[in-house]
C-alpha cells in the first residue's frame, strides 16, 4: 500500500465509520452495541482483514490491519472492541494444525461467524482461574473467566484454560449458555458497557477433542503473548486522533505532530523482527502513547466546555474510552512500567 493507492479495505472502514458508527456512537454508548452493527461489520469484510486469502480473508498487511483498527476505534470504540476479539481466534486457527482449523477458519475469515475470546486470565499463571482436565474423549473446564466481551453478539468463543501438567489449552464452543457454562449479567462499567462484557462461570463444561485449537506448555505460549502486550493498541491512536479532530487547527497541530511521532515509533517497534527485543524502549513508547492519548482527550473535553459533561458529548465519551484503554490488555509488567513513567522514574 502507498499513499497514492490506498487499500480497498480502508475505504470500507471509512465508509462504515462515516455512515454508521460515528452517527450512532453516543446512542450505542448508552444503549449497547446492536446486532445490526455486528451484521454491518460482517458484511464489510473487515473481520477477515488479516485472514488468509485461501480461506476467504483478505490477507492484508499489518499496516492496513492496524489502520482499520484506528478507524473503527475512533468512530465507536465499543463496536471496535467487540469485533477486535475476533482476530485472535482467526490467528490462532491460522497457526493451528488441528482439525478445527478446517471447520472454522473459513467461516471466521469470511465474516460469516463472529468469535469472542476468553484467555486473558492465563496471564495470572501460576494462579489458575480456569482449570482443564481430560474427561473421556474430550476436556472438562472448571473455574471463572473474569471478562468476556460480546456476549449475545458472538456466534462462537475461543476458551482457554490450564491443565494440571501446566499446558494452555484453547478450544472453541458456541457463545451461549449451555450445560457447564453460565454468564453473569452484563457489567456496568465506566466505559464500554456497550460492549456487553460478562464473567463466565464454568462448572464441568465439556468440549470434545475436535474443538481444540491449541495445546502447548505455558512456557512456550507465554513469550508470544507477552510480545503482544508490550506495545500500545492501535485503538490508542484511533481514539486520540478522533479527539484531536474536535479541536481547532491551531490547538491540534502540536498534538497531532506528537501523535504522529509516537505512532511511527510504536509501529516500527511492533514490526521489529525480534518481538521481545528492546523491551524497555517498547514499554517507554507505550507509556508515551498513553500520555498523548490522555492529553488529546483532555483537550477535547476542555474545548467542549460544560457541554462535555453531557452524555451526548463525543468528547466525554472519548475521554472515558481513553480510561478504558489505559487498562485494556494490561499485565503486571506493563502496569509497573506505566506507573514508573507517570511518576517520572
Amino acid at each position: 500500500m502507498t499513499a497514492t493507492t490506498p487499500h480497498p479495505l480502508l475505504d470500507r472502514a471509512h465508509r462504515l465509520a462515516t455512515d454508521l458508527l460515528i452517527p450512532e456512537a453516543e446512542r450505542v454508548d448508552q444503549e449497547g452495541v446492536p446486532a445490526s452493527h455486528i451484521e454491518a461489520v460482517k458484511r464489510s469484510g473487515l473481520l477477515g482483514a488479516g485472514a488468509p486469502v485461501a480461506y476467504g480473508g483478505s490477507g492484508a498487511p499489518p499496516n492496513v490491519v492496524r489502520r482499520i483498527a484506528e478507524i473503527l476505534s475512533g468512530a465507536c470504540c465499543a463496536t471496535w472492541f467487540v469485533q477486535t476479539q475476533h482476530h485472535t481466534p482467526v490467528q490462532t486457527l491460522v497457526q493451528s494444525e488441528l482439525p478445527v482449523r478446517e471447520r472454522l477458519l473459513g467461516p471466521l475469515s469470511r465474516g460469516e461467524s463472529l468469535s469472542g475470546v476468553a484467555y486473558a486470565h492465563l496471564r495470572s499463571y501460576p494462579r489458575v482461574p480456569v482449570r482443564v482436565r481430560r474427561e473421556g474423549d474430550g476436556w472438562r473446564f472448571d473455574g471463572t473467566v473474569p471478562w468476556y466481551t460480546g456476549w449475545g453478539l458472538n456466534d462462537v468463543m475461543l476458551l482457554a484454560g490450564t491443565t494440571d501438567a501446566g499446558e494452555v489449552l484453547f478450544a472453541f464452543t458456541e457463545a451461549r449458555e449451555q450445560p457447564g457454562l453460565r454468564a453473569s449479567e452484563p457489567m456496568r462499567l465506566a466505559a464500554l458497557t456497550a460492549a456487553r462484557t460478562v464473567s463466565l462461570e464454568l462448572a464441568g463444561l465439556w468440549l470434545p477433542e475436535e474443538a481444540v485449537a491449541l495445546r502447548m506448555p505455558y512456557e512456550r505460549w507465554a513469550p508470544g503473548d507477552r510480545a503482544r502486550t508490550l506495545s500500545a493498541s492501535p485503538a490508542v491512536f484511533g481514539v486520540a486522533e478522533a479527539a484531536l479532530s474536535l479541536l481547532d487547527a491551531e490547538t491540534a497541530a502540536p498534538l497531532t505532530a506528537r501523535l504522529s511521532d509516537v505512532r511511527r515509533r510504536a509501529y516500527a517497534l511492533t514490526d521489529d523482527p525480534a518481538p521481545l527485543g528492546r523491551v524497555a524502549e517498547r514499554l517507554a513508547v507505550r507509556a508515551e502513547a498513553y500520555e498523548v492519548l490522555r492529553t488529546a482527550t483532555t483537550a477535547a473535553v476542555v474545548a467542549g466546555g460544560g457541554r462535555s459533561m453531557t452524555l451526548t458529548s463525543r468528547a466525554q465519551r472519548l475521554a472515558r474510552e481513553a480510561l478504558f484503554l489505559l487498562v485494556q490488555g494490561q499485565t503486571a509488567e506493563t502496569r509497573s512500567a506505566h506507573l514508573r513513567a507517570l511518576g517520572g522514574t
